[in-house]
């Protein structure tokens, strides 16, 4: 079986731990390679739902080793939390099933000061952010200043990591964001604490990976958000702070792009959208409520209710394009059923002109027009179908559809949150 890579085709939410959930039965290794604690994969098996922030969604299978690449950035006290979490669920989550890596970055406390600071500074021309620090831990990160995992097993070299680091982020909260400063003494000595509970999960993950690979074993590359939120290639600047597409799975676990196989992209059957920015098919009133409340689209992280709009087609095909998607799974068609009409958008229309590529300026992508096509509805209940021809005619041909206008092939189609509820249309690995 070969290496796969996990992505969200969309703006994020598409259900991806529920797939990585699945297809990790298979794998030998299920790596987390960008994001941070603001991403929330929400899996639920049997009665149990469990919500991994940090963690891989493999952690939840036996036998399998779970890895937070160097791609991610950490939150130590949100970490140690979801791991007691995990562990009185009655999973394991040690130093044997799970390996950190020591280039990881921290997410510091100044980090989360900041990133709450200046979003309310933002007013109107606001970003989205969780408020987690994320984005400051990266600009750290970027700038030279951040503080690696390694780095906080070491206490001399990170006492004067933090000291030197502070003395500019509190110059930075007091001076320009009109906060009050944070203590030297109270960071050290509480992250000296998160080290002694999360030493023994540090790991060269790049090495450990490789001799994986080399020795036969399957990787699974697991992303957070999705491919239109990533750094570069989404609808900056309404975006994450890291590489969420496909081609972040290389830079976030040191593992070469000769050795990725296969991409998989996750989209709903719908779209979805948290936070601002442009979102050409987005609904609005009654009918989104309806959507929204059907698909229980409020975030596994904030709670904070989704923007949802028709399925996007254009906005596929080109996170298709750029991340090398081969396989499709769609998630939530189940939320579809007992709507009379559906809409795909099948085209941008702006000034007149239906526009031939996904637009990279925001000004533009905001007053773009949808062109739809429409399809019928379905009214059955689906959510026990095992088979893709037990499904209503028209959910079979609104899937149809889906692969005509993207050009991408179905592998898997979900129709409910538990493991059992989905549908096999094609073969993943050929």
């Amino acid at each position: 079986m070969p290496n796969v890579v996990v992505i969200g085709a969309q703006w994020g939410d598409e259900g991806k731990g529920r797939i990585v959930d699945l297809i990790s039965e298979q794998m030998d290794i299920i790596t987390r390679y960008q994001g941070g604690n603001n991403a929330g994969h929400t899996i639920v098996i049997g009665d149990q739902k469990i919500i991994l922030h940090h963690l891989p969604s493999g952690i939840l299978r036996e036998g399998k080793v779970s890895v937070i690449g160097n791609g991610v950035v950490i939150d130590p006290k949100v970490l140690i939390q979801e791991l007691r979490e995990l562990r009185e669920a009655g999973y394991r989550a040690d130093s044997g099933n799970l390996k950190i890596s020591d280039r990881a970055h921290l997410i510091m406390p100044y980090h989360r000061e900041i990133d709450i600071a200046r979003e309310s500074l933002r007013g109107s021309g606001k970003i989205g952010t969780t408020g987690r620090g994320i984005g400051p831990v990266y600009e750290d990160k970027a700038a030279r200043r951040g503080i690696k995992f390694s780095d906080l097993l070491d206490p001399e070299y990170f006492h004067d990591r933090l000291k030197h680091s502070l003395e500019e982020q509190n110059s930075y909260l007091t001076k320009v964001l009109g906060k009050e400063p944070l203590d030297f003494k109270q960071i050290y000595t509480e992250y000296l604490e998160y080290a002694n509970e999360l030493k023994d999960f540090c790991c060269n993950v790049s090495e450990l990976l490789n001799r994986a690979n080399s020795e036969g074993k399957n990787i699974l590359f697991e992303g957070a958000q999705g491919a239109l939120l990533d750094i570069d290639l989404g609808t900056y600047p309404y975006v994450t702070s890291s590489n969420a597409g496909s081609g972040g799975a290389c830079t976030g676990t040191g593992v070469s792009p000769t050795k990725i196989d296969l991409v998989l992209g996750i989209a709903k059957a719908y779209t979805t959208r948290v936070g601002e920015g442009p979102f050409p098919s987005e609904i609005g009133g009654e009918l989104e409520e309806r959507l929204r409340e059907a698909g229980g689209e409020y975030g596994a992280t904030t709670g904070r209710s989704r923007r949802c709009g028709w399925f996007d087609a254009v906005a596929l095909k080109y996170a298709a394009m750029t991340n090398g998607i081969s396989k499709l799974a769609i998630t939530k068609l189940d939320v579809l059923t007992g709507f009379e009409k559906l809409r795909i958008c099948v085209g941008y229309k702006h000034k007149g002109e239906v526009l031939s590529e996904f637009p990279s300026n925001n000004n533009v992508l905001k007053n773009c027009e949808p062109v739809y096509e429409e399809t019928d509805g379905w009214q059955e209940d689906i959510s026990a179908v095992t088979d893709f021809g037990e499904l209503p005619v028209q959910a079979q041909d609104y899937l149809k559809k889906i692969e005509e206008v993207t050009g991408v092939s179905i592998y898997a189609v979900s129709l409910g949150p538990s493991r059992e509820k989905i549908i096999f249309i094609s073969e993943l690995f050929q």
